[in-house]
């Protein structure tokens, strides 16, 4: 795995990180605090402008013929000024699924919409909690759905929602309609506005399952929690480039505070988990984006990112002291983000058991 970027990766990175620089956590997160759709659509309409929406996919399906790791690049962005936006949701756990799995005739329906600016959504399966969530039954030549999604990321502003619904006892993926489900906005600690999204009664045709099997709802989670680590990977960096900053700015006893060894070591020790965490997260961003099986790699992936985003943050109040606690300070809206970020598509502890049980281990 070579991680070192092309010019056009590094264009990417630096042409997201200077439309972004104006939009960074506190002017992000509060401006967004009273919009139910939970996001900026001038944004969404300059990221479709640029082309941010439809860039890992072929330009056959109406995309700009990027892949995977090249969009990351962009959800590491949005992570390091922690701006809220649907466009991990709709182009990584909805998009990416369907350009997969896709027949034909749905990536020309589907991801062209997508590429298009129209927003969508997918609903994490709900691994964590086995029997639940809704079910699918065989109706005529279609289906027919039961229950609810829950925590759904920015339903409230999606046009299409790509639901895991068991049949005959298999997960399957199924796109909906968001006009056709009862969105319930739920309270969370993060900034993605999520939905429970009640699929009763909802009937699906034919040609909106998506695959023949579970790999697509698969999918749907490998590609949103491979997603979520790129977006955990950019904000870990931006708090521990705030540290830094601070620990050269603050003054004790007449000396910067980052001259203290205390000091010194919180400051490696989380430039070590953003280093560690950048490299397992892009192990598994890179498999996933040449078409290899990255099951394993996505989940340790996962549930490290998960843990070393909140050590970094834990240690960044350390050092910042009350003044990272206050409404004033972006430091505890990070601190939030990296909590809701740690449950998103599995949290640390769904993961090594995944990999556990994939290994073999009792």
């Amino acid at each position: 795995m070579d991680l070192t970027r092309t010019q056009d990766q590094e264009l990417i990175a630096a042409t997201a990180r200077e439309l972004l620089a104006g939009r960074a956590a506190a002017a992000g997160a509060r401006a967004m605090a009273g919009d139910p759709a939970g996001h900026s659509a001038d944004l969404w309409k300059e990221m479709t402008e640029l082309g941010w929406t439809g860039l890992p996919f072929a330009a056959a399906d109406g995309g700009v013929g990027g892949d995977f790791l090249d969009a990351c690049l962009l959800f590491e962005e949005l992570g390091r000024a922690l701006v809220p936006s649907p466009l991990a949701a709709s182009v990584a756990a909805c998009g990416l699924p369907i350009a997969r799995y896709g027949t034909p005739d749905q990536r020309a329906r589907w991801l062209g919409a997508i590429a298009a600016g129209h927003v969508a959504t997918a609903a994490p399966p709900p691994w964590d909690r086995p029997g639940e969530g809704p079910v699918a039954t065989p109706d005529g030549a279609g289906y027919l759905l039961d229950g609810v999604a829950t925590f759904v990321p920015f339903a409230a502003s999606a046009e299409h929602v790509l639901v895991v619904a068991r049949l005959d006892g298999e997960p399957r993926a199924f796109r909906i309609d968001a006009s056709a489900a009862t969105l319930r906005p739920v309270g969370t600690l993060g900034l993605d506005r999520p939905c429970h999204v009640d699929v009763t009664g909802v009937r699906v045709a034919p040609d909106d399952a998506l695959g023949a099997d579970r790999a697509a709802a698969d999918a749907i989670s490998l590609f949103g929690a491979a997603a979520t680590c790129a977006e955990m990977v950019g904000a870990a960096q931006r708090v521990l480039d705030m540290t830094v900053a601070y620990a050269g700015e603050r003054h004790q006893f007449r000396e910067p505070i980052g001259t203290f060894q205390a000091v010194q070591h919180h400051c490696s020790d989380m430039a070590i988990d953003v280093l560690g965490a950048r490299f397992i997260a892009y192990e598994a961003i890179w498999l996933l984006s040449v078409g290899r099986d990255a099951s394993r790699e996505v989940a340790t992936a996962k549930a490290w990112v998960s843990e070393a985003y909140e050590r970094v943050c834990a240690l960044g109040h350390q050092v910042h002291g009350a003044i990272g606690f206050t409404q004033e300070h972006d430091l505890h809206l990070f601190s939030r983000h990296a909590l809701s970020t740690a449950l998103a598509h599995g949290d640390p502890t769904l993961h090594l058991d995944r990999l556990a049980t994939d290994l073999g281990v009792p």
